[in-house]
């Protein structure tokens, strides 16, 4: 079986956990619409879902490790896709539930200062450049596991995109 444990610096942010409600009055989201998990899912359960989402009984889903949700249901992992590099060095992706997808961070150093910044996989994905409240929290275990890597969303995300433009492509050509 898979080692399903998560990286030590992912492990904390799930154990400080991420909040997000809606503000009626204000009409708008606030706060980070992600649910991390405590370990990494399974990759039957990988299997399966990627398949729905593909439509392609024949994906495994073996080059992902998927650590989390949000909760309209998109999906954040690793894509392994660096030969013989530890899997916090990979990039991270995000699968939308609406066929949104895309590389929002090269590894997770990036990750952790995308939430510093007050970014979710989904709002990073969508809006990188959006105004967000910084968690603290988040800063501080992104400053202690991935010291030097602070800059903006948008430069985090930009040069994910400009390291693997094709991942899209790879996506598409799962898809039945």
């Amino acid at each position: 079986m898979a080692d399903l444990a998560l990286p030590d610096a992912l492990a904390e942010v799930a154990g400080i956990g991420f909040e997000w409600e809606w503000d009626e009055e204000a009409d708008e989201a606030r706060g980070i619409d992600f649910e991390p998990y405590d370990r990494f899912e399974a990759p039957e359960r990988t299997a399966w879902w990627l398949r729905l989402w593909t439509g392609n009984p024949e994906v495994d889903g073996r080059e992902f490790r998927f650590f989390g949700t949000t909760g309209g249901g998109g999906y954040a992992g690793f894509w392994l896709v660096r030969p013989g590099a530890a899997v916090s060095e990979q990039p991270v992706v995000y699968l939308g539930s609406e066929g949104e997808r895309g590389v929002i961070a090269r590894d997770l150093g990036d990750l952790l200062w995308l939430f510093a910044a007050g970014l979710g996989p989904a709002e990073a994905f969508g809006d990188p450049g959006c105004a967000a409240e910084p968690n603290e929290g988040f800063r501080a275990i992104a400053e202690h596991h991935a010291p030097g890597g602070r800059r903006s969303p948008a430069e985090i995300v930009e040069a994910a995109r400009a390291e693997f433009p094709h991942f899209p492509d790879v996506i598409d050509a799962m898809c039945r």
